[in-house]
């Protein structure tokens, strides 16, 4: 599955000022960032709503769920500039796609109009729950990308106590922008 614009989408979310004041209050130093790499691998957690938030400072978004996942459960509903899509695993086998790490390499450096991943703004990976997005963060940020964070409730969240997501926490629970595939 290449990257694409999700469905030509080309609405655009802007950033409420909730969520600018969150941004500049919860912004990480780039020492932080550097601890969190060296410890991690990658730049840290962050809730849904703070990667929201960043979109002011130009970051970009990588949705790393699958295409079924995009088309029956949702994507975040924000602009081609601010969002990416690529699967981690290819649907339906759920193999490693070899071709990420190149595909969000290009797609992340064309979005923020630079040609070094030294010099790219801070990308979010989103997927489900925030586990396929954590290795997506630490891949690319092992391809040279500085500021890799991992969307930690992802899209859908944690499973409530009757086992559905959705319900608890994520992005579509934090009420950010988001459409039906």
């Amino acid at each position: 599955m290449e990257m694409t614009d999700p469905k030509n989408d080309t609405t655009s979310a802007t950033p409420s000022d909730d969520h600018n004041i969150i941004q500049q209050e919860t912004r990480h130093s780039d020492s932080a960032v550097q601890d969190a790499v060296n410890a991690k691998g990658y730049a840290g957690d962050v809730a849904a709503s703070q990667a929201y938030a960043a979109l002011a400072d130009k970051a970009v978004i990588v949705d790393v769920r699958t295409v079924a996942e995009w088309n029956f459960v949702g994507l975040p509903a924000l602009s081609p500039e601010q969002l990416a899509v690529c699967e981690w695993q290819r649907y339906p086998d759920m193999q490693p796609n070899s071709e990420f790490t190149a595909r969000v390499t290009e797609e992340v450096l064309t979005r923020s109009n630079v040609a070094d991943p030294a010099d790219a703004p801070d990308v979010y990976f989103l997927c489900r729950s925030g586990a396929r997005s954590r290795s997506a963060a630490i891949a690319m940020t092992q391809a040279g990308f500085p500021r890799c964070f991992n969307i930690k409730n992802g899209f859908e969240g944690d499973p409530d106590a009757d086992g559905h997501r959705g319900t608890v926490n994520g992005w579509k629970v934090d009420g950010l922008p988001w459409r039906q595939g």
